[in-house]
C-alpha cells in the first residue's frame, strides 16, 4: 500500500477540461454563510462551458438546503486522478419540485494529483478468519483502508502461519447508505503489537493486502476513500 504522506500532495492550477466532469458525478459543496463553512454533497446535472454549471440542491435531513442568488460556494470534485476545488456563486435557484441551481462557471481551479492507492482513516468493524476454516473468526477493526489493503487491529493475535486470511466487513453505498457485505482474501504483510495504556490489553496490528478483490467492492472502497478525502484532508494516512 502507498504510504506517501499527505504533505507531498501539492496543489496546482488546472484547466476545466482536466476535471473530466461527467453528469452525475458526486460533488462536495461548501457554503460560507457562517463563520465555519458547512459541507454538503450534491451531483452534477450539467454545464455550459464558460457560462454556468447546474447542480442538484444539496439536502439536509431529507430537505433541500436554503440557497439564494449570490451565495458564495466552494466546490470539490474527484476527477479520477485529481481532487479539484474551485470557488463560484449561485446565479439562479430553481426550487421545488426541480431543486437545482445554476452556478457561475469557475475561473480558477486548484487541483491535487493523487498517486497510488490513497489510504484513509476508518473505524469499520470486521472479522478475520483462517482460510481453512479450522478456527473461528475473530473480531477486529479496520483502522485505515484503501482499494489495495487495510490495517486491522485486534486484541487477539492471528494464529501462527496466518499468511493469508479471510477478511469480512460491510460498506455503506451512497446516497442511501445501504450496507453491502464485503469478503476478501487478504495477505498479511506485517504485524506490530503495542499496549495503548498500562491498564489496557495488548493490541495487535496487521497490515494486509487484498487478494482478488471483487470489482464491485473495489469501486465501493474507491468511493469511500475519495469521499473521505474530499470531506477531510486530515483523514489521509
Amino acid at each position: 500500500m502507498n504510504t506517501e504522506p499527505a504533505r507531498e500532495l501539492k496543489p496546482q492550477e488546472f484547466e476545466f477540461e482536466t476535471m473530466n466532469l461527467q453528469v452525475g458525478v458526486r460533488l462536495q459543496v461548501m457554503t460560507h454563510r457562517h463563520l465555519k463553512p458547512a459541507q454538503y454533497f450534491s451531483t452534477l446535472i450539467g454545464y455550459v462551458k464558460d457560462e454556468y454549471l447546474i447542480i442538484k440542491i444539496p439536502t439536509e435531513n431529507g430537505a433541500p438546503i436554503a440557497m439564494t442568488e449570490g451565495d458564495r460556494l466552494t466546490i470539490r470534485v474527484f476527477s479520477g486522478v485529481n481532487v479539484c476545488s474551485f470557488a463560484c456563486s449561485v446565479e439562479r435557484v430553481f426550487a421545488r419540485p426541480l431543486n437545482y441551481v445554476h452556478l457561475s462557471f469557475p475561473s480558477s481551479i486548484q487541483g491535487t494529483s493523487l498517486r497510488g492507492a490513497m489510504r484513509v482513516k476508518a473505524e469499520i468493524p470486521a472479522s478475520v478468519s483462517m482460510i481453512d476454516g479450522k478456527a473461528s473468526s475473530a473480531a477486529c477493526m479496520l483502522t485505515n483502508v484503501s482499494v489495495t489493503g487495510a490495517r486491522i487491529e485486534s486484541e487477539y493475535p492471528l494464529p501462527p502461519g496466518s499468511e493469508v486470511v479471510t477478511l469480512g466487513f460491510t460498506l455503506a453505498t451512497p446516497p442511501t447508505n445501504e450496507e453491502v457485505p464485503v469478503e476478501s482474501l487478504a495477505a498479511v504483510r506485517n504485524m506490530t503489537v503495542a499496549r495503548p495504556a498500562p491498564d489496557k490489553p495488548d493490541v495487535y496490528s496487521y497490515g494486509v493486502q487484498f487478494v482478488d478483490l471483487d470489482p464491485v467492492h473495489y469501486t465501493l472502497l474507491q468511493n469511500m476513500t475519495y469521499e473521505a478525502l474530499l470531506a477531510d484532508r486530515f483523514k489521509i494516512v
